[in-house]
């Protein structure tokens, strides 16, 4: 008897795991990185309080598919419009960019009209935060 397993939702894509600014709690982040690589990324976690150059940097560097930002601070509006802007600079600003963590419903579509491809909250399951990122990158 066989068992049919189809393809990895995020199979072939690298995909940088980055804590910007000064929080200090990496558990969420460090759960999302082992969630999206047992969905079959590579992933790549950058560690606490990494600047938005840094992470722009390490981007463009390892040719990332995505770039996650775990943001528990409040500064997110701030911080994601950095990395943005600093991936256009460096061009590479096809590199969608993501961001999960504390986010109030009312700073999502701000977010998303700035640029960013995608918001996950705290609360959202993991499958469909893998769902939703898979259907991004297709």
């Amino acid at each position: 008897m066989s068992s049919a397993v189809g393809p990895s939702p995020l199979a072939g894509k690298r995909i940088l795991v980055a804590k910007p600014g000064l929080d200090g709690h990496d558990s969420g982040a460090k759960v999302i990185a082992l969630a999206l690589r047992d969905a079959g990324a590579e992933v790549i976690y950058t560690g606490l309080r990494k600047s938005p150059a840094f992470i722009v940097r390490v981007a463009a560097d390892e040719d990332v598919s995505a770039v996650g930002l775990s943001i528990l601070s409040g500064s997110h509006k701030e911080l994601a419009r950095e990395v943005l802007d600093g991936l256009r600079a460096a061009g590479v600003g096809d590199i969608p960019v993501f961001v999960g963590g504390t986010i109030p419903p009312e700073d999502a579509a701000g977010l998303l009209a700035a640029g960013v491809k995608g918001v996950f909250t705290n609360d959202m399951p993991l499958s469909q935060m893998i769902a939703e990122l898979a259907r991004a990158l297709a």
